[in-house]
């Protein structure tokens, strides 16, 4: 995924670009708000992390701007400005969400996350294997039987789904856990869901493979039996 940031901070746009990186996003970074503009009007970013007090063009007016444009990338402002008029400000001007700082790098990526998934198709009747996967309807099925998913197993499933020519992390399972059900989870739990997700997955012709010390990985099975590709034996917890 493209990212554009736009923060003008040089030490906290070093350890966001870090972390950003390590999250498996391709990061352009902008220093002020007109480089921000400039590039946001000119490369195909998928999403976009904009601090409001730009020096040159303030971040307001870069995001004003872009949608005048009718550039509709979502756009996550990160940004020191906390009062309700501030953040009424921004979501008015165009923001997709509104973070405020200090924060923590996990819930950015979260809303990331969420973001990126909001702005994709919702894909009605999408077959997979035997999976017929509806993201619109909250609905999965295994030729024509309905699948019965918890609501935990399944935003693991829409994220392997989302995610699934790249390995997903605990962190990204957990993070997205406690974004869209206001919840968090323990470490341990991952591996619990994984494996009632891997038996609900049996004979549909796709399985969740571990790869080891990174995470997990979602593909097809090959003609014999098991998955193909990189990583630990597919039925590794």
């Amino acid at each position: 995924m493209n990212l554009l940031l736009a923060e003008d901070d040089a030490i906290l746009a070093d350890a966001l670009n870090v972390q950003l990186r390590r999250a498996g996003f391709e990061v352009e970074h902008a220093p002020n708000g007109a480089v921000a503009e400039y590039l946001l009007l000119k490369t195909p970013f998928d999403i976009a992390i904009l601090d409001l007090g730009l020096p040159m063009v303030d971040g307001l007016t870069v995001l004003k701007r872009l949608r005048a444009a009718k550039r509709h990338l979502p756009v996550l402002v990160l940004t020191a400005l906390d009062s309700l008029d501030d953040r009424v400000a921004g979501l008015n001007a165009g923001a997709d969400d509104y973070l405020t700082k200090p924060f923590d790098f996990p819930e950015l990526e979260a809303r990331l996350h969420a973001l990126l998934r909001r702005g994709r198709p919702l894909m009605a009747g999408q077959e997979l294997g035997k999976l017929n996967f509806d993201r619109g309807a909250r609905r999965a099925s295994v030729l024509g039987e309905s699948l019965d998913l918890s609501p935990r197993e399944w935003l693991l499933l829409d994220l392997l789904l989302l995610e699934r020519d790249r390995v997903v992390t605990k962190e990204q399972i957990i993070a997205a856990w406690a974004q869209d059900r206001g919840e968090s989870s323990g470490g341990n739990s991952v591996e619990v869901y994984i494996h009632r997700l891997r038996r609900k997955l049996e004979g549909t012709g796709l399985q969740i493979r571990t790869v080891r010390g990174l995470g997990y990985l979602l593909e097809a099975e090959s003609s014999s039996g098991s998955a193909s590709g990189l990583g630990s034996s597919p039925t590794s917890p």
